[in-house]
């Protein structure tokens, strides 16, 4: 073998056992110092969970899917048609109030509902509750117990106060009122004043009306 036939094999040797250290270092487990790592889908953590929470409250009916109105929370049932965040409120704080429906005439109490849309419903909705006798029912007036205030300043708890009690404040009537609570069921208490901003309908003016007459509660 002559001299440049012997340089041309150590060459290729050295190719091969660079390309082979390389490969290796690029797979080994631990990676370079300080080298930037891509994060895989299960690193979204609640952020992709709440993503998940918002398409299933957002996705219709499927066929032959059915809600059982006696369980169900104000997200689930806002999926219902001609319902919505408010009539969801509604219906959540009359159930808590004065217990399951039991059935589509136990429905008929709430308000905003009457025959139309019970006919609408009729064919959506379960209930695997049984209504109270109805000498146990509160009137409507008492539908909500009333909620913790400040009883210095008599300011309402926007993690307490009911329907009712949420429209007397100014500048939200009973829509507003009725999405304060349906959003308080999805997402769980209010941890400050501003989370209020994340309701819709609720925006700056709204909320500069109302700051000094609520309070978080307990």
């Amino acid at each position: 073998m002559s001299q440049t036939e012997r340089r041309a094999v150590l060459l290729l040797v050295a190719l091969a056992i660079g390309g082979q250290a390389i490969r290796l270092w690029l797979l080994r487990p631990e990676g370079a110092p300080g080298a930037i790592h891509l994060l895989g889908p299960d690193s979204s953590g609640s952020a992709a969970a709440h993503r998940d929470s918002a398409a299933v409250a957002g996705r219709p009916l499927g066929p032959g899917e059915r809600i059982d109105l006696d369980r169900a929370s104000a997200r689930e049932l806002a999926r219902l048609p001609q319902v919505g965040p408010a009539l969801a409120g509604r219906i959540v704080a009359d159930r808590e109030a004065r217990g399951p429906f039991g059935g589509l005439d136990g429905l008929d109490r709430v308000s905003g509902i009457g025959p139309g849309l019970i006919g609408r419903l009729k064919d959506h909705v379960e209930f695997s509750g049984k209504p109270l006798p109805a000498g146990l029912l509160r009137p409507d007036s008492a539908l909500q117990p009333p909620p913790p205030t400040d009883t210095a300043r008599g300011l309402v708890s926007i993690n307490h106060a009911g329907v009712a009690d949420l429209d007397r404040l100014p500048g939200v009537g009973p829509s507003l009122a009725g999405k304060l609570v349906a959003w308080r069921q999805a997402h769980g208490p209010f941890g400050k004043i501003e989370d209020l901003l994340q309701v819709p309908g609720v925006g700056p003016a709204i909320l500069g009306r109302i700051r000094e007459r609520v309070t978080l509660g307990d």
